[in-house]
């Protein structure tokens, strides 16, 4: 992205968005004195220790140790870059995003919304006709046949296109939209010979497709009648807002379920993923008009550590279950593959069988090279050269692109016992493939902010966490602690950093808050301490006088740790006597120092 946000919007929309009304949009937060504490919803828990302070704006784990303000928490909820976040918060509260340096990016910007909005708008017109109109019989008529529930129907905004030329087009005049931004919309078509305007979707059963957010950003319509020649689905085309090698149908909706299960079920169809959802199985996403892409992948990544495939029966299903592979291997994937029982799809099994049974169906689902192993056999014929050869070839092809030798072994003998051979001959074969690079790591797609690795939280001593409480919530004491305290008194780590950079910006008077100094402290450790020790909401009696004594028990700890170091030293038996005789006067010194009272060491 070009140019940067401005700090002035940055704390425009940090203030628009209080931490309890975000939090609480997506926790049951309860009050419990100061604060508000619910279920943490980064680890699992059966007693609250997650805490939000709504007059520090914060928020703090203290089972998980995550904290951090409201963006870091959108950020880690929805797993998505601190740009995102921002924008995410900036359209709850319905403020422009404004940055530097990027010409043409408010044009950009207003055309984007304009589209959110006619798309939004449009799928309340087509709700409203498959709920009352007659132009939307054929569609409930066709809902209720295939058994599609009224709340299924309201929670996935499903709705009718009326089987006319100009419907949309008439609807479009009357909200004063302009044509010409519908048409950048992909919803209605433009004649080049007349430059007339008709409908693209008509006749049609709407599915809304809604990003990662819940907007609306393109529809996907099925027919409902006509002949054999007539597309069975008729999806948006590729505009501003839509890119469907980037979108799944019903993410919006399933995120949270597969950040649970930390696992994703991939269906082919909004049908087969409606009737999953509401049977329980919730963690289910379906690619949106097009073949599972590298940005899928990706995507997927952000919220699970395993996908399970589950395409229809036919060949083409389980052909688009193969194809998918490369792309999940290079995303760090672990793939197993469902079978539903042929005739069904996931929707007429579940019809046919219920939402446990489809359960275990996933849960059985196995590993994708045993499944592979079990189509190739099925698909060639074993007792013949050619079946085995092809059979071999494609196994070590497949195998060969994890890169992992024990996988690799454990596949080579699996296939040897399969065509009834020596494992060792297919070892050798196994050795002479070589895969060809599978999908790349990178793209173009913008990458994630938050890939920095997983820190261990290492908490710090009572003492040391009591002075980041102090130096943060009481702005006075930095003078007192910048003229006393020295650096190395301090032992851990990410504390020494925090004071460090807390007395800079004292030094530099350019204190403003404690949100802004928390935004500034960009690793999750420094949020996590600094959350950790702001967050209890009880008053600090005598703070002047708890900052000397914890200085002075951070002077003395460190001078014994001295004194410790040189007797270890002192203690050895090749020293030199002389050398000996330092040490030992060192000592001395050391220890009249620690006897002295700490405002001796003003400087």
């Amino acid at each position: 992205m070009a140019g940067f946000l401005t700090p002035a919007t940055r704390e425009q929309i940090r203030a628009a968005s209080d931490i309890v009304d975000i939090v609480g949009s997506y926790l049951p937060l309860k009050r419990a004195g100061a604060n508000f504490t619910a279920l943490c919803p980064f680890h699992q828990e059966k007693s609250p220790s997650f805490n939000v302070n709504p007059q520090k704006q914060i928020f703090h784990c203290f089972g998980c140790h995550k904290g951090g303000d409201v963006f870091t928490f959108v950020k880690e909820y929805e797993k998505i870059g601190f740009m995102d976040a921002v924008r995410r918060l900036a359209e709850r509260a319905k403020i422009p995003l404004e940055f530097e340096n990027t010409p043409g990016a408010q044009e950009s910007r207003h055309l984007k919304e304009q589209l959110l909005e006619i798309h939004d708008q449009l799928a309340q017109r087509w709700q409203n006709c498959l709920a009352s109109e007659a132009a939307g019989q054929l569609a409930r008529q066709y809902l209720e046949q295939r058994g599609v529930s009224d709340e299924a129907i309201k929670l996935f905004r499903i709705g009718a296109a009326p089987e006319v030329w100009d419907d949309t087009v008439n609807w479009a005049r009357s909200k004063k939209f302009d044509l010409a931004t519908v048409e950048k919309a992909g919803l209605i078509i433009r004649k080049e010979e007349t430059g007339n305007y008709y409908d693209r979707f008509r006749g049609r059963l709407m599915f809304p497709i809604a990003n990662e957010q819940g907007r609306v950003i393109g529809f996907s319509g099925r027919i409902l009648s006509g002949d054999e020649k007539t597309a069975k689905y008729v999806n948006s085309p590729e505009t501003p807002i839509f890119t469907k090698s980037r979108i799944f149908f019903g993410l919006d909706k399933s995120k949270r379920a597969i950040l649970e299960a930390n696992c994703a079920i991939i269906c082919e169809g909004q049908l087969d993923l409606i009737a999953c959802f509401m049977n329980g199985v919730q963690n289910i996403v379906a690619p949106q008009g097009t073949a599972f892409t590298e940005q899928h992948a990706r995507i997927l990544k952000r919220y699970a550590n395993e996908v399970v495939l589950c395409f229809d029966s036919d060949n083409a299903g389980q052909n688009a279950a193969v194809r998918a592979l490369d792309h999940l291997l290079a995303a760090d994937l672990a793939v197993r593959v469902a079978i539903v029982p042929a005739p069904h799809d996931p929707d007429s099994f579940i019809k046919a069988n219920g939402g446990v049974a489809f359960s275990e169906v996933i849960r059985q689902a196995e590993g994708f090279f045993d499944y592979y192993l079990n189509r190739l056999c099925a698909t060639h014929e074993i007792a013949s050269d050619k079946g085995r050869l092809a059979i071999l070839q494609a196994m070590a092809t497949a195998v060969h692109k994890t890169e992992n030798r024990v996988l690799i072994d454990a596949y080579a003998q699996k296939t040897a016992l399969r065509l009834g051979v020596a494992a060792e001959a297919v070892r050798a074969e196994f050795k002479k493939s070589h895969a060809p690079p599978i999908a790349a790591r990178t793209s173009e797609e913008e990458p994630l902010e938050n890939t920095e690795p997983a820190v261990e939280f290492i908490r710090p001593s009572p003492i040391e966490l009591h002075l980041l409480k102090l130096l943060l919530l009481h702005d006075e004491l930095a003078e007192t602690t910048s003229q006393h305290l020295e650096a190395d008194w301090i032992q851990h780590p990410q504390v020494r950093q925090i004071v460090a950079q807390r007395l800079a910006i004292h030094e530099q008077g350019v204190w403003q808050s404690l949100a802004e100094f928390l935004e500034n402290c960009e690793s999750a450790p420094l949020h996590q301490l600094i959350t950790e020790a702001v967050m209890e909401a009880r008053p600090i009696p005598n703070p002047e006088t708890q900052l000397r004594d914890i200085m002075l028990k951070l002077r003395n700890q460190h001078l014994d740790r001295q004194i410790g170091l040189l007797t270890q030293q002192a203690s050895q038996p090749e020293l030199a006597e002389e050398a000996r005789v330092d040490l030992l006067r060192e000592q001395i010194k050391l220890k009249q120092e620690k006897r002295s009272p700490l405002a001796a060491l003003q400087k």
